[in-house]
């Protein structure tokens, strides 16, 4: 928390906001006043509640994303609002906009330092003005459950419903067909083996979300699992792009658990596949280092810059509204239960690559 911001508004400003304290402080949504340094003058009660058990905690002073300990509030020694990700934060723009005399409603991802725990809010800001000054009169709600509400609607609304209708449509063909049923059977399966895996997928996300995953480790060998990954993703998701597997790929074992290993690899190979031209080249392997082995894929499109700054954000995607899971889910899966890290770099002469950093052996809990 920064010492530098204790910013006090003038008498009269603070008696006409005290009376009005009772009234504020009765409604459960936070609500700010901010000065044109997006400073907080006043809180109401819902804010101090918001922190629990530090009920000591400075708010006065302080900006926004100090208060909700942003991992980027601490990436610049300027504070909140002063790095290239906070160009793209709602609650930032938001106040700004009323900070220059216009109401605006945004939504905002709050990335937690430290625990990396998200808050997603809908921020609503008010222009006012008092004695020639402009101020932001701002409030928070809280919607991280309706984000994970439109999450899971969209993907059964669209990715399972599509796998459903595609076995649908085998099992019309196999009605009225005298063809080979053979073939039929095993687009079947197969159909119905991805059904099972996307129901799986969004099962461990609300999980791991919730904090209520448990990991079972067991020893993994590298190359088998990526072999596995490659497999499962051509024999499932139809692709007109081609998918190798690097000649120098480590050929160790790991202990961790492989379910979500698994998941974490399928997403980031479906993400580079989808990101891919057609008849493009996706490359997928593994590089052991000391103590240390990871997993990459290369794809060769290059990420353009306002959407690397929200890559893994949960409700961000380049593919509609309520997609943002894939980059999402691995990196909560990576670095909150697999003690790993996930990360990427993107140049245009290059291509893209994502990577997954694991140690060998997984600490057991």
């Amino acid at each position: 928390m920064s010492q530098d911001f204790h910013p006090i508004p003038d008498e009269y400003l603070k008696a006409k906001i005290e009376e009005l304290s009772q009234f504020i402080d009765a409604i459960p949504e936070i609500y700010l006043i901010i000065d044109n340094e997006r400073k907080v003058v006043f809180a109401n009660k819902a804010m101090y509640d918001f922190f629990k058990d530090e009920k000591t905690r400075e708010v006065l002073g302080n900006r926004l994303g100090h208060l909700l300990n942003c991992r980027h509030a601490a990436e610049s020694i300027y504070g909140c609002g002063t790095t290239e990700t906070c160009k793209t934060c709602g609650a930032f723009k938001a106040i700004v906009e009323s900070l220059h005399g216009k109401d605006s409603v945004q939504e905002c991802r709050i990335e937690q330092n430290e625990t990396g725990d998200a808050l997603d809010f809908r921020v609503w800001t008010t222009a006012y003005k008092y004695e020639g000054k402009q101020y932001s009169i701002l409030a928070l709600s809280d919607i991280s459950d309706e984000k994970r509400r439109q999450a899971l609607e969209r993907i059964f609304f669209h990715d399972i419903l599509n796998t459903a209708g595609g076995l649908y449509g085998i099992a019309q063909l196999m009605n009225d067909s005298t063809d080979d049923i053979d073939e039929y059977k095993k687009m079947i399966y197969n159909l119905s083996e991805r059904l099972i895996d996307e129901i799986n997928s969004q099962k461990i996300l609300l999980s791991a979300e919730k904090d209520e995953l448990t990991i079972n480790v067991d020893e993994v060998n590298t190359k088998q699992i990526i072999e596995e990954i490659v497999q499962i993703y051509q024999k499932n998701y139809l692709s007109n792009r081609c998918v190798e597997i690097d000649s120098q790929i480590a050929d160790i074992n790991i202990t961790t658990d492989k379910t979500l290993l698994r998941r974490v690899l399928l997403n980031m190979l479906k993400n580079a596949v989808e990101a891919t031209p057609a008849q493009g080249t996706v490359t997928i392997g593994c590089t052991e280092l000391q103590c240390e082995v990871e997993f990459w894929v290369h794809n060769p499109t290059f990420i353009p810059r306002e959407i690397q700054l929200q890559i893994f954000k949960r409700s961000f995607s380049t593919k509609g509204r309520g997609r943002g899971l894939g980059t999402y889910s691995m990196k909560l899966l990576s670095e909150r239960y697999l003690q790993g890290k996930v990360s990427f770099s993107t140049t245009e002469d290059f291509g893209t690559v994502f990577t997954a950093r694991y140690p060998i052996k997984i600490k057991r809990f």
